[in-house]
């Protein structure tokens, strides 16, 4: 496990609240068991009696000492001292072996999540009909070739594995597409947000994409990661601060860059644009009250968003609930959006919305005042709007002719100034 220098106000309660696992037993235990997480529960808790038990030591010794400094018993205050020095050391690792465990803790899983892996995943609904070709169509890798908007053989010459170029109309495709979703969701009112992609440990390690997906990201310098989503450097923006409840909700949208190794994906999807290492990405995140039922309004607004973009495109897909060993260890629940790619034969992932709750908030410092004026940790809900170059398959699949000409989506033309793309 690598190390992620949490700032000095982040060393408790940067997880799942002690109190609450030990108060939900059973709860916690079924979601760690559903998600295959690696923690040792029995320990943790042992652990956290020890660790209380040599805080209360430590704090009784150094009330010794102050007394001790105050009638200047220098021979008692060098005893206490050294007894000190070793209690405070034994804590020092109790409490460096209770933090790990502790943020190997995984959320708790909401009601609706079924319990297994992804073939347990469920389709709750479908939009559009798949199209009906007569002709056999091509993949997005031939008709990339065909229409020259994608490189994938200078691509891995200059970047190696999964490199790419966009070209021509392809790159302005994607411009169009990620503008269009990025428009379309500050005019549902979400502020717009450029954010800093390479990122400090803190941000991943309190976004919840350390520990468990710390081989999936590039390292940069002893502590400087390229971040693979927008939703860490948003969450990470208001780490430690405390809001009022009229400053809520946050409702924030960025576009960027994001960077992903895919060492934990090793051998899938190496073909095309489904699974690169850079893309482009429009991300939404929220930021609200801790009400479970906000939550899920939220949720169901954001997941709204997307699908409603995805209705404007003309692109057919289906909505699924996410299993529990399917999904990332930091959401209560998560839908993914499928959309038809007819290279495939069948829907691919596209999109992705998850409520957290507050797991990312207790880690990150992110609190509010209630209108009692009781402090507590909000609650936070991320959505992937577009990923292109991904997004780009289901548009130039679903949209070909027989001739391998690509049709664009009339929403789309404003920003591409073109509605076909033609063969060279």
């Amino acid at each position: 496990m690598g190390k992620w220098n949490l700032p000095e106000n982040g060393k408790r309660n940067n997880m799942l609240d002690i109190n609450f696992i030990r108060e939900n037993m059973d709860q916690v235990k079924k979601s760690v068991e559903a998600r295959k997480a690696n923690v040792d529960l029995d320990k943790l808790l042992s652990l956290d009696d020890e660790r209380k038990n040599l805080i209360q030591r430590v704090d009784d010794l150094r009330a010794k000492r102050n007394e001790n400094a105050k009638a200047k018993n220098i021979e008692a205050g060098k005893k206490i001292k050294q007894e000190l020095d070793g209690l405070e050391k034994q804590l020092g690792e109790v409490e460096s072996e209770w933090n790990k465990l502790m943020l190997q803790m995984p959320n708790i899983l909401l009601d609706e999540v079924s319990i297994g892996d992804a073939s347990q995943n469920k389709v709750i609904r479908k939009s559009g009909e798949p199209p009906k070709f007569s002709f056999k169509p091509k993949d997005h890798t031939e008709l990339g070739k065909l229409l020259d908007i994608i490189d994938f053989e200078r691509g891995v010459k200059v970047a190696g594995f999964r490199g790419y170029y966009l070209k021509n109309e392809g790159a302005r495709l994607q411009w169009a597409v990620l503008n269009f979703a990025l428009d379309h969701l500050t005019q549902k009112g979400l502020q717009q947000i450029i954010p800093p992609i390479i990122n400090k440990g803190f941000a991943l390690l309190g976004g919840g994409q350390f520990p468990w997906n710390e081989e999936d990201t590039y390292k940069l310098g002893e502590d400087e990661y390229l971040v693979g989503t927008s939703e860490i450097p948003l969450m990470a923006m208001h780490a430690g601060e405390t809001f009022d409840m009229k400053d809520l909700p946050k409702k924030l949208v960025a576009l960027s860059s994001c960077f992903r190794t895919e060492i934990g994906s090793y051998g899938k999807d190496t073909k095309g644009l489904y699974r690169v290492h850079e893309f482009y990405k429009v991300e939404q995140v929220v930021l609200c009250e801790a009400d479970e039922q906000e939550s899920l309004g939220f949720f169901e607004e954001l997941q709204e968003n997307s699908e409603e973009m995805l209705d404007m495109l003309g692109l057919p897909y289906q909505v699924v609930i996410l299993s529990s060993e399917d999904m990332g260890k930091k959401a209560a629940i998560t839908y993914d959006i499928e959309t038809w790619m007819p290279g495939r034969d069948g829907y691919g992932e596209t999109h992705s919305n998850s409520i957290c709750l507050d797991f990312q908030t207790r880690r990150l410092k992110i609190k509010y005042r209630d209108k009692d004026g009781t402090v507590k940790f909000c609650h936070a809900l991320n959505n992937t709007a577009i990923a292109s170059p991904r997004i780009l398959i289901p548009l130039l699949e679903n949209f070909q002719a027989e001739d391998g000409s690509v049709k664009i989506p009339e929403v789309l033309q404003q920003y591409t100034g073109f509605s076909e793309i033609k063969p060279k």
